[in-house]
C-alpha cells in the first residue's frame, strides 16, 4: 500500500505525493481531518482511488509510530 506514496526531490520540494503526482499526502490528510468524506475527496480529485487514501492514512500511522518508511523515488 505504501508504494502508492512517492517522494521525488524535484516534485513538490520532495514532499510525499500520491503515485508520483503533485497531490500531496498532507493535502489528503488535512481534508480528512477537516471532515471531508472519501467520496468528496474522489469527487474533488477524480484520479484519486480508495487505496490512495488508505496509503495516506497508513503513511501517517507509520510516521506517528516513528517507524522508518521506505518509499519509492
Amino acid at each position: 500500500m505504501i508504494s502508492r506514496i512517492t517522494i521525488d526531490p524535484v516534485v513538490c520540494h520532495g514532499k510525499p505525493t500520491i503515485r508520483g503526482s503533485r497531490l500531496l499526502v498532507t493535502t489528503i490528510l488535512e481534508l480528512l481531518a477537516g471532515g471531508a468524506s472519501w467520496s468528496e475527496l474522489r469527487e474533488e480529485y477524480p484520479k484519486l482511488e480508495d487505496d490512495d487514501i488508505r496509503a495516506c492514512l497508513d503513511y501517517a500511522v507509520q510516521l506517528a509510530q516513528f517507524k522508518s518508511i521506505p518509499v519509492a523515488a
